[in-house]
């Protein structure tokens, strides 16, 4: 199986975690994975409220590169996940924004690249039934609060990836690692990712009522296929122990590095002394001491 894969900026910065271990899944799987040469910046998330025809016109010049190389692209960040499918969707529905684009990037694009998310690859062409074959060291039990946030489902209309409202991707994943998804509420609530800068203060309690949630819901970890949930819901418990008086220490890993651990991929090398709250605990449930 072969896929143009398109990292994103924030792969070679705040979610290198998230790129080392998307890559070593991929390997593990079988899976080959080639970059876009001269590949840029999607515009996610500061393009988009900029100007319509940058927000699509920054996607297309890399959508446009992966055309040539005659294969469907595959994205692990949500959030160039997200402006990949909306420009693909303006430019196939738009005859003024295509032609728009078609200027802004020097060629015409006519929205035809497939786009896929990581997680649909992993669960459509791979499958369940092959990866629980792979599987070496089951999560044993370890009990997981998939989040999805806005990004990987919604618009609904846009990015067809799950149930907008009850998203189970990523909790087919946990449970054919060998850990327990957790029935909880806020899978799909926001954690402010795009006031992270700007409202420090609104990011803090709406990440910390997520927090709180997973706590009470029982959750070891929280598992997300995003970078910015990732810091927001990762780096952001300093600031809820400061302003909120509450330490919550619940890891925030990427749903390929529990995989990873699940293929039996030393931790190392899916990047888990990156994250800000050591997942001690999730390490030692898949069995994993020392250096791994």
């Amino acid at each position: 199986m072969r896929y143009a894969y398109y990292p994103g900026c924030s792969a070679e910065s705040t979610a290198r975690d998230m790129h080392m271990s998307t890559l070593a899944v991929a390997e593990a799987l079988g899976i080959e994975m080639f970059e876009p040469k001269g590949w840029t910046c999607c515009g996610a998330t500061a393009g988009h409220q900029t100007d319509l025809i940058l927000a699509a016109s920054l996607p297309a010049a890399n959508l446009a590169k992966i055309k040539d190389m005659g294969l469907d692209c595959v994205v692990n960040c949500a959030a160039c996940y997200n402006r990949m499918k909306a420009a693909n969707y303006e430019v196939s529905n738009e005859p003024k924004i295509r032609k728009a684009v078609s200027e802004a990037i020097g060629r015409d694009y006519d929205g035809s690249v497939k786009i896929r998310h990581f997680i649909e690859v992993l669960l459509n062409d791979i499958g369940l039934d092959k990866i629980r074959k792979a599987i070496k060291r089951p999560l044993n039990g370890l009990k997981v609060a998939c989040y999805y946030g806005c990004l990987l489902v919604r618009p609904p209309k846009v990015m067809n990836f799950d149930d907008p409202e009850n998203p189970t991707s990523l909790d087919k994943l946990v449970k054919a690692i060998g850990g327990i998804s957790i029935d909880w509420p806020y899978k799909t609530e926001c954690c402010g990712g795009g006031l992270s800068l700007s409202r420090t203060d609104v990011v803090v309690n709406l990440t910390d009522s997520i927090l709180s949630m997973a706590q009470a819901s029982g959750a070891d970890c929280i598992a997300v296929s995003c970078p910015m949930c990732q810091v927001n819901l990762d780096l952001r418990q300093q600031d809820i122990k400061k302003q909120n008086g509450k330490d919550y220490q619940i890891p925030i890993v990427y749903i390929t590095q529990l995989l990873g651990l699940g293929l039996g991929i030393g931790f190392g090398k899916l990047g888990f002394n990156k994250l800000m709250v050591p997942a001690t605990g999730v390490l030692e449930k898949a069995g994993m001491r020392g250096n791994g």
